[in-house]
């Protein structure tokens, strides 16, 4: 079952509160009429409410329509705390131009808050590039929710040009600095700026030596990152983070590209596997359905 959202029509709504409520109601409603409808969104189910016990969780608005007390009956209480991390270097604001890649993990961290309140869950916003930009503890109040999402609008309007990936630096940083036992969302590429690989490989790991869940979204634009599927024609190719300009026709290369791109995934697939971090490809072609299913899937194991 596709919950697919039209991403030109949510982007219509410029609020991104609203953007994220109606990519959260689009999923849900997605969500009752899929085979994984027995994932609790907000609440279990409703019971009679007994005379004499607190009215705290009573369903007013059910009140209303049937004039009969029922009280939300919830799943068991996960006091889960949960870590929004967003890669905010210059090559996730590719492809130029149109819907990019950090666009599509502002969207989906707003929509993960969305559910996380819902659930009564408390929440946190990290957003790096070449340094740990910004950093919150997590809470689950309102406010704290609004203050995440003028930090998240800030970002769709301020352009990071020329900003390379420092995520071995800020995952590090992120890792000693939230404390108690969290999960932690990472929307990135990937791309990080350094020839020694194992040094991103380091700093994941340190996340899980500091006992946190974490789940990678790695967050790509398929058909041009992966599948190199340019016209047949020639290109200049800039480095978003770098610059640096190349002159070539895509199909000379390719080939070539296609090899090298799918091995370092491999790789990235293989070190997460060894240390335990779900490794989510995402397209961000093809809408928000496959991160929130995700997030919920890991939410029921860690109960």
């Amino acid at each position: 079952m596709s919950f697919e959202i039209d991403i030109q029509q949510i982007q219509k709504l410029e609020n991104l509160e609203l953007i994220a409520k109606q990519v959260v109601e689009g999923f849900i409603t997605g969500l009752h009429k899929s085979p994984f409808h027995g994932f609790s969104v907000e609440f279990a189910e409703h019971r009679l409410y007994n005379t004499g016990e607190s009215t705290k969780h009573v369903d007013w608005k059910l009140f209303g329509r049937t004039d009969r007390l029922f009280v939300k009956r919830y799943e068991e209480e996960t006091n889960l705390r949960c870590q929004l991390v967003i890669d905010a270097s210059s090559s996730m604001y590719f492809p130029e131009n149109s819907f990019n890649k950090l666009q599509f993990s502002i969207y989906a961290a707003a929509a993960l808050m969305n559910l996380l309140k819902k659930q009564r869950d408390a929440f946190g916003l990290s957003i790096f590039s070449d340094d740990l930009d910004v950093h919150t503890p997590t809470k689950s109040s309102t406010v704290h929710q609004k203050l995440i999402l003028t930090e998240l609008e800030k970002l769709i309007n301020t352009p990071n040009v020329n900003k390379s990936t420092s995520a071995v630096k800020s995952l590090h940083t992120i890792a000693e600095s939230v404390h108690k036992r969290s999960l932690i969302v990472l929307f990135s590429d990937m791309m990080e700026n350094t020839s020694d690989t194992d040094e991103i490989f380091a700093a994941l790991q340190h996340l899980k030596h500091r006992k946190h869940e974490v789940v990678l979204f790695h967050t790509i634009d398929k058909d041009k990152e992966l599948d190199f599927n340019f016209e047949n024609r020639p290109y200049q190719f800039v480095d978003m983070e770098t610059g640096e300009e190349i002159k070539l026709h895509p199909n000379e290369v390719k080939h070539n590209y296609i090899e090298q791109i799918n091995k370092q995934k491999k790789v990235l697939e293989l070190k997460c596997g060894q240390y335990g971090i779900d490794f989510v490809e995402v397209d961000i072609k093809n809408g928000f359905h496959s991160v929130l299913l995700s997030y919920l899937i890991k939410r029921k194991k860690m109960k």
